[in-house]
């Protein structure tokens, strides 16, 4: 194909899914969701709702004109990906009693299921009472309005650890839960993805820095898919779990393992070039590609391009910047 030939195919490719994702933005939904009265006093201080899905991110993307016709093709594939209304279940089925020295508490085994999926899908968490009540502390200073009618099951002091509050509280917490994801701006905020997803993250990133990259795996590959579905309207948001997974299976010897998931990584930053994962993370596929015998090529054409337009600053490795995620 000559060249005038490509610069039209990719045109008529660009103008074809513009229309596409034109129609298909918004999520019929996600906006005809049964929403509580609180959320919706937050609409009139949000004045552009269809901004909604990426106020935490840069998730609202637009195609590069650097891309190539097959990298466009994926980026619009994911775009339509992302308007499908992914919604979650919580369920609380079971309860621990941990007594650690001085101290004792109830841990809330949390189960998380995607509505029509099997159990493959579920993410399984625990949380005790404390990390609840920091969670409904830190979202009633940013969502006020949203969370004037949510009740907090409030906290005695004598009859916490009897079978009756327990069950109380196991149905209390789901509920809450429940409540919480069913707002749009709180199930996207930040606060509410790490009360969820951070303590074992910086689980998997303290065994990361150990070098107990076994351990640091399996925990990074049960949060991923969480991650995921609590992030859909912001792909970037997963990219460090994706390189930290990348930086484990290179160490463990599994080249083809990394190179799958850093392929993941970088489509999820094909229009965010300058984010400081992207040269790391390409000079470590350039070096996974050329061990498994695959191109590399347009990896490094990619590199060299960005060295051209940027000026020359000290990049860390993709493991240096892996290690360095959730230091306290």
């Amino acid at each position: 194909m000559d060249q005038d030939s490509h610069c039209t195919a990719e045109r008529e490719l660009l103008e074809a899914v513009s229309r596409i994702t034109t129609s298909s933005t918004t999520s019929p939904s996600d906006e005809g969701e049964n929403q509580p009265k609180a959320e919706i006093s937050r609409q009139v201080r949000k004045e552009n709702p269809e901004k909604d899905d990426t106020q935490d991110s840069s998730a609202t993307l637009s195609p590069n004109s650097s891309m190539t016709t097959k990298e466009l093709q994926e980026y619009w594939r994911n775009e339509k990906r992302q308007c499908k209304q992914i919604k979650l279940l919580f369920e609380i089925p079971s309860t621990r009693i941990v007594e650690h020295h001085l101290s004792k508490y109830v841990m809330y085994k949390i189960i998380i299921l995607q509505t029509g999926s099997f159990d493959s899908n579920k993410s399984v968490i625990e949380r005790r009472y404390s990390d609840f009540e920091k969670l409904h502390r830190n979202l009633l200073e940013e969502f006020s309005e949203e969370m004037e009618d949510v009740t907090f099951p409030k906290k005695t002091l004598t009859g916490n650890f009897t079978e009756e509050t327990i069950n109380e509280r196991k149905l209390a917490f789901k509920d809450y839960l429940r409540l919480l994801y069913s707002m749009k701006y709180i199930r996207r905020s930040k606060k509410f993805i790490d009360f969820l997803t951070r303590p074992e993250l910086q689980e998997a990133y303290g065994c990361l820095r150990g070098g107990q990259y076994t351990k640091a795996l399996e925990i990074l590959l049960e949060v991923i898919g969480l991650q995921e579905r609590l992030t859909r309207g912001n792909p970037v948001s997963v990219v460090p779990t994706l390189c930290a997974i990348v930086v484990c299976h290179k160490d463990l010897e599994n080249p083809a393992s990394a190179f799958e998931y850093g392929e993941k990584a970088l489509s999820c930053l094909c229009v965010h070039t300058s984010h400081r994962y992207y040269i790391p993370l390409l000079e470590t596929m350039i070096t996974l590609a050329y061990e498994l015998g695959k191109d590399f090529l347009s990896l490094q054409e990619k590199l060299e391009e960005w060295k051209k337009k940027k000026d020359p600053i000290r990049v860390f490795t993709l493991k240096e910047l892996a290690v360095r995620e959730y230091v306290q």
